[in-house]
């Protein structure tokens, strides 16, 4: 794996930098097809003031002013935040790297921290799409409550679906009423548009962009809307177009968008994994001698069966006793598997469980309990005001659905039997959009088989993906019409520049600098296993 890593680097030391570079940046930027709906290219370019940011240290801020509707080019602006981490080596800069954390919702305007190599050469920016955080923001009314109760936690009972219902149509009716004119233009097509206008704004003649979770759908839409600007583009965690969207076959824009996904399929995938690794480790302590991967899952089941006729009472690490209940060990545990290392601390959580529901008496024992919600990506200065608004904003318009919500229910039990628990709590996502009070005309849809200037590299998690399976990196890397797929042989959601693989961050270094692309079927291995001692890694 070490002589992998040092023929890359000499690969890339030695390689035609220059043409590479100036090939991708000129290749057919004359000959751009003219994209699909409202054109952006009428739209007057943004002037961005950059002035040094409060925080981080290092970083500028600006404001860009765009249209509310691209099809109004002149008419009423929104404002897009902005913050850029400035080239290291500005001498020998290539251009802007644009970023975006997914969600939809989640802060974009923070810019991550990529590898010293891609910081040398490219400001790295990040912005807060349309209608969220310190961009021009989108509410559904002016109680702040409102926007939890568009995300309840996911019922188990006929009563509590039917309070669930009822609570998210209240809300999706109140956003009628307040939100204004902005909610009916929330679609990706214009951020993607927004986007574009980014990118002229900053003075690249093609766009270098990093798309995580929904951020690859941003992707995916830009490649299609403006196939002749992309000049790299690489997608982490690769949602499948044609499913957030109509369907891939007739009839399943009848079906909630996120049964579509198959999260619920991909948190199923991880959790196996986790179950594989525990039973192959001696010191994972929800297995034990002979078990296997079969007889811990039978394990988990149990305790599922067992939480569903009541909570079970366990003592978290600061000493309080918390109640642990069946929908709250899913959300837990669908958190959890976000991260590749989940089976290392996902695994004494489980024991200590499965241990007080057969004797309460060992719930006295302290434990790390996961937290219950996936993390947001806000800063604890920046609370995030409206995420779940934002969230069905974006999904809601962009995606068809069915206009009962009792459809939801019913798919999401339907999809119970593959996925018990991540099923309903990924397929009751949906319920918002059964009621959503807007449309936006200008969605995009497809195709999806533009082919763009440069090839797209989309990055996948192949031992199990719990909210973008892995599969649709497969699929929607035969769908676009120029695409590679580099795939980590790892599990969680996402790995892009996160620091657990020097494989997978090297290849990206090379794409987004020269270009370079991994062979067809490349694999990531991973570096350690989840249970390995940390000095495993040096």
């Amino acid at each position: 794996m070490r002589a992998g890593r040092d023929a890359l680097r000499r690969g890339l030391a030695l390689g035609t930098v220059t043409l590479a570079i100036s090939a991708g940046l000129t290749a057919g930027a004359g000959a751009a097809t003219p994209p699909a709906g409202p054109d952006a290219g009428r739209a007057a370019t943004p002037v961005l003031d950059w002035v040094p940011c409060p925080s981080p240290p290092g970083t500028q801020c600006a404001t860009a002013r765009v249209p509310l509707s691209y099809r109004d080019p002149n008419g009423p602006q929104i404002s897009l935040a902005l913050m850029k981490r400035p080239a290291t080596d500005p001498q020998h800069k290539i251009g802007t790297v644009f970023t975006n954390p997914g969600g939809p919702g989640n802060r974009g305007r923070i810019p991550p921290r990529l590898s010293p190599a891609v910081a040398a050469r490219f400001d790295i920016v990040g912005f807060d799409p349309r209608g969220t955080n310190n961009s021009t923001p989108v509410t559904c009314s002016d109680d702040p409550a409102d926007d939890a109760k568009l995300s309840p936690v996911f019922p188990v009972t006929e009563a509590e679906e039917a309070a669930a219902i009822q609570q998210v149509g209240e809300v999706t009716a109140r956003c009628a009423q307040h939100a204004g004119p902005l909610l009916g233009h929330m679609s990706t097509a214009n951020v993607a548009r927004d986007l574009d206008l980014l990118r002229r704004a900053v003075g690249d003649r093609q766009l270098t962009y990093l798309g995580t979770s929904y951020g690859t759908h941003l992707g995916e839409v830009y490649a299609n809307l403006f196939p002749q600007r992309v000049r790299a583009m690489a997608l982490d965690g690769v949602l499948q177009p044609q499913e957030w969207t109509t369907g891939r076959l007739p009839g399943q824009g009848n079906e909630p968008f996120v049964y579509r996904i198959g999260s619920h399929l991909g948190a199923q995938a991880a959790l196996k994994n986790l179950l594989r690794e525990c039973a192959a480790h001696t010191q994972c302590e929800f297995g034990g001698p002979g078990t296997t991967e079969q007889s811990l899952h039978r394990k988990y089941d149990d305790l599922l069966a067992r939480l569903r006729r009541g909570p079970v009472t366990l003592t978290n690490s600061h000493g309080e006793q918390q109640q642990i209940t069946y929908q709250e060990l899913v959300n837990r545990m669908l958190t959890g598997l976000y991260g590749w290392g989940a089976a290392a601390y996902l695994t004494p959580f489980l024991q200590r469980l499965h241990l007080a529901a057969q004797d309460p008496a060992t719930a006295a024992a302290p434990v790390q309990i996961p937290a219950a919600a996936p993390p947001r990506f806000a800063r604890a200065d920046e609370p995030q005001r409206a995420w779940n608004t934002w969230w069905s904003a974006v999904a809601c318009t962009d995606s068809d659905n069915p206009r009962d919500p009792r459809a939801v229910g019913r798919h999401a039990r339907l999809a119970e039997a593959a996925a018990p628990g991540f099923a309903s709590a990924w397929v009751y996502r949906s319920l918002p959009c059964a009621s959503w009070p807007v449309t936006d005309p200008d969605r995009y849809t497809g195709p999806w088989n533009r082919p763009t200037a440069n090839p797209v590299l989309l990055v996948g998690n192949r031992r199990g993906d719990p909210a973008t399976p892995y599969e649709d990196a497969v699929s929607t890397s035969h769908l676009l019409g120029r695409a590679r797929l580099l795939t980590a042989d790892l599990s969680g959601h996402g790995v892009a520049y996160d620091g657990l693989n020097p494989c997978v961050d090297q290849w990206l270094d090379g794409y987004l600098t020269n270009l370079a692309l991994p062979p067809v079927g490349t694999v990531c291995a991973a570096v350690r296993g989840p249970f390995d001692p940390p000095a495993a890694t040096r």
